[in-house]
């Protein structure tokens, strides 16, 4: 059964730990080169794709500033400028196949990346390129979970896919409990309301004002990326319907 076929435009958040081996830290070739055949192979079906890159991989400004030495505001432009190393790399591996690209950044590197305009940034899709978004928001104190929302719908995307490690919501911890269930849909605030830990508050809540759907899915199964921009039923869908059950992401 497919969610929706129309899936033209599609911002996919890809977390710094995608980059990586399960458990590690920094820069994986052969995960990056993963991702990129993953993705090349979604664009070639027609798609437009912007991709937002993690940094947690190389940083994450909220644990390095909790123990009170480096200020959060710098430790978060240090994450900053992790997702622009996550984002060159993702670049070459992707160009490695064939397929232009384009860096945008929201913070101001010239030598390597584009500044982030909109404008640009849709043409450039509409080029057939696939645009890489790095720097975050630009700003402090703002998740990368916030930047996909707010780039998806500043891009007019028809959907944010959260690309993970795991394929969905489940009723419980699956890794703990045997009978847990996966939850093919939940509301944004069944989401909200519980606590659910798929993305930040701040960026479930910018989807819903958007009326923007959500897919969270295991970005590592080869093929899945795939499935999911032509709609197929994979991972847990977030939006206005009702009847999901709760649960939690894990």
């Amino acid at each position: 059964m497919k969610e929706n076929i129309h899936y033209n435009r599609i911002v996919i958040k890809i977390s710094g730990e995608g980059f990586c081996k399960q458990g590690k830290l920094g820069i994986d070739a052969e995960e990056v080169a993963f991702i990129a055949k993953e993705a090349v192979q979604a664009q070639s079906l027609g798609k437009q794709i912007a991709i937002v890159c993690g940094g947690g991989n190389i940083i994450r400004g909220g644990t390095l500033s909790a123990k009170g030495i480096i200020k959060r505001t710098t430790a978060d432009y240090m994450g900053m400028m992790g997702t622009l190393i996550n984002s060159l790399a993702l670049q070459e591996a992707i160009e490695h196949l064939g397929v232009e690209t384009r860096v945008m950044s929201a913070i101001d590197v010239k030598a390597i990346a584009e500044p982030f305009i909109r404008r640009k940034a849709i043409r450039h899709m509409e080029k057939g390129r696939i645009v890489i978004l790095a720097g975050g928001t630009g700003n402090p104190f703002f998740t990368t979970d916030t930047t996909a929302a707010l780039r998806a719908s500043e891009l007019n995307a028809r959907i944010l896919m959260k690309a993970t490690k795991v394929n969905g919501v489940y009723t419980d911890d699956p890794t703990k409990n045997p009978n847990a269930v996966k939850i093919p849909r939940l509301t944004y605030m069944e989401v909200l309301n519980n606590h659910y830990k798929i993305m930040d508050a701040t960026a479930i809540t910018l989807c819903m004002e958007n009326q923007l759907p959500i897919l969270v899915f295991n970005l590592k199964q080869k093929g899945n990326l795939v499935r999911a921009v032509q709609g197929e039923n994979i991972g847990t869908i977030i939006a206005f319907e009702k009847g999901a059950e709760h649960g939690q992401c894990l």
